[in-house]
């Protein structure tokens, strides 16, 4: 004899796994740690000042005048 099984139950639970994989695809996709972010704002802070350092011309708008 069959197990008789709700339908209704059964469609919910398939949804949730099919939201979780999509969950798991996305975390490993666009997920990144604070600690990577952090470093990767520094990175980019760090190199803004450099290439701002060796500008041969400044701009007049930021030179205060």
């Amino acid at each position: 004899m069959a197990d008789i099984v709700n339908l209704r139950q059964f469609r919910k639970q398939k949804a949730r796994g099919d939201r979780e994989a999509l969950a798991e695809q996305n975390r490993a996709l666009h997920g990144r740690t604070k600690a990577e972010k952090a470093r990767e704002r520094l990175t980019a802070e760090r190199d803004d000042k450099f290439i701002d350092g060796h500008r041969l011309e400044r701009d007049p708008e930021t030179s205060g005048q």
